[in-house]
């Protein structure tokens, strides 16, 4: 598994297998949200297993990310992070969907859209969120959260 920690609460990378979510764990990530659309996430066997959100996504420019599936991405990892968990999105790359799913829950914690991208460039060297579909997609995210919630 290839994942960049990007602030305290938050992780991007790539898939995690069955045997990647104990160190997740070991990291206080609680919640994985996966933003592939041909691969659920993987089961975990621990008990109770880690919380996962399936956000059926395309990493192709023709079927542009649902801002409504950045919104529920970002929504439910302000959830978990306010409960004190830590969050880990990811797609096959890490370095498009995952990567626009981590800027949509930063700019949801109160950052800039240009601070966030460049925030994951730094923390992240794979990390591509200026290709144009993926950044029309988290610039167009910003503009939405900020009419829906005011920061």
């Amino acid at each position: 598994m290839d994942y960049s920690q990007i602030t305290e609460d938050l992780f991007v990378g790539t898939t995690p297998l069955p045997g990647h979510y104990d160190e997740l764990r070991s990291k206080g990530v609680t919640l994985v949200i996966n933003m592939r659309w041909d691969r659920s996430p993987y089961p975990d066997a621990y008990t109770p297993p880690m919380r996962t959100l399936w956000l059926r996504t395309f990493d192709f420019a023709l079927f542009p990310i649902p801002i409504s599936a950045l919104e529920k991405g970002a929504k439910a990892a302000l959830d978990e992070i306010k409960a004190g968990g830590k969050v880990y999105a990811h797609c096959f790359g890490g370095s498009h969907r995952g990567v626009a799913m981590g800027a949509a829950v930063l700019i949801a914690q109160g950052y800039a859209a240009e601070e966030a991208m460049q925030l994951l460039k730094q923390q992240r060297a794979v990390a591509d969120p200026d290709i144009w579909y993926i950044r029309n997609r988290i610039l167009k995210f910003e503009q939405a959260w900020r009419a829906a919630h005011g920061k």
